[in-house]
């Protein structure tokens, strides 16, 4: 699985060669062994992390032909027409392929570039999933509005959504919606509180996945690891201390690690990990996946083509054995 979030800090390479890098690697890597591409949101960030995975989606969409989109998006930053919108021509440029996780968002920073109020964020998003779900199922009536979504999407009944968040609260959430639950934590009682929120509602549960804090959310294969966290430790210490700094004081989810050197987050790896071919090739073998970020922190694409072609070209055919 392929996961991008686009950030490009000052150590890294430019944006245009990484959004460049990211459309091709997605449509080499769907020919070498990739499920996915699994797209981020975040805005205001000083390394421009990619504030639009919409528009991101539809450059891969047009580029591939099998690989499978998954966006995660911040629900309380958008209208929900437009977005209605916007995910059925998607659904049709990709032929159903992307499906959506949807979050509530926790930087007040975020809350106060697009001038919404943190404190409403629970009702907004309970508004705008209503009316979202409504929409892609066909036209809406709301609040005295005649709302007719056009044109509907390639997929009947509208693209998979599912919820995502590390609480208690956003397991009840999903259950209330009858929606799939990606946790990116696995705090005990999440589980519990899905399944009972789901049968409260009347709903099946669905697909729920509760990462534990130790699986790594970005993974990279090496011939020679020792090198290659010398070449790709900065971007991966970047990346970790940015979200450490977004996440204070959080002991929980999966993909964060509180380190402040190289060094320490190559001997804590719980989020961050360089594999050696045998050990990649064990872990496919075994049925688990590989996250990889092959532009992590802006890693130049020049480099990370080598690692990304390593897995596709190397690790998958060793494994297949």
């Amino acid at each position: 699985m392929l996961r991008f979030d686009m950030r490009a800090p000052e150590i890294g390479a430019p944006t245009v060669q990484l959004y460049s890098a990211a459309t091709e690697m997605c449509a080499w890597a769907e020919n070498h062994g990739a499920l996915a591409a699994v797209l981020c949101e975040h805005h205001g960030s000083e390394d421009g992390y990619l504030p639009s995975p919409l528009i991101l989606a539809s450059a891969i969409a047009a580029k591939t032909e099998r690989l499978a989109l998954s966006l995660i998006l911040l629900l309380p930053f958008y209208d929900a027409v437009r977005l209605a919108e916007d995910m059925a021509v998607l659904d049709i440029i990709s032929k159903g392929r992307a499906s959506y996780i949807l979050a509530l968002g926790y930087r007040p920073e975020e809350f106060e570039h697009f001038g919404v109020d943190m404190r409403t964020r629970g009702k907004l998003v309970d508004e705008k999933l209503a009316l979202l779900r409504d929409l892609l199922s066909g036209e809406a009536i709301f609040e005295g509005r005649h709302i007719n979504t056009t044109p509907p999407p390639h997929t009947e009944g509208g693209p998979m959504l599912m919820w995502g968040g590390g609480t208690i609260a956003a397991a009840r959430r999903a259950g209330r919606y009858g929606l799939g639950m990606l946790g990116n934590a696995n705090v005990e009682g999440m589980y519990d509180a899905y399944q009972e929120a789901c049968h409260q509602h009347g709903h099946e549960p669905g697909p729920i996945f509760l990462p534990a804090r130790d699986n790594p959310s970005v993974c990279f294969v090496a011939e020679d690891v020792d090198k290659a966290w010398e070449e790709l430790g900065p971007h991966l210490l970047h990346d970790v201390r940015t979200y450490a700094a977004w996440n204070p004081g959080n002991d929980t989810s999966a993909g964060f690690s509180d380190v402040k050197t190289v060094e320490e987050l190559r001997a804590n790896p719980t989020s961050h990990r360089i594999y050696s071919v045998e050990e990649a090739v064990a872990r496919v073998r075994a049925g688990e996946m590989l996250n990889l970020s092959p532009l992590c922190g802006g890693v130049p694409p020049e480099i990370a083509w080598q690692y990304l072609k390593r897995v596709g070209e190397v690790v998958m055919s060793e494994a297949a054995k």
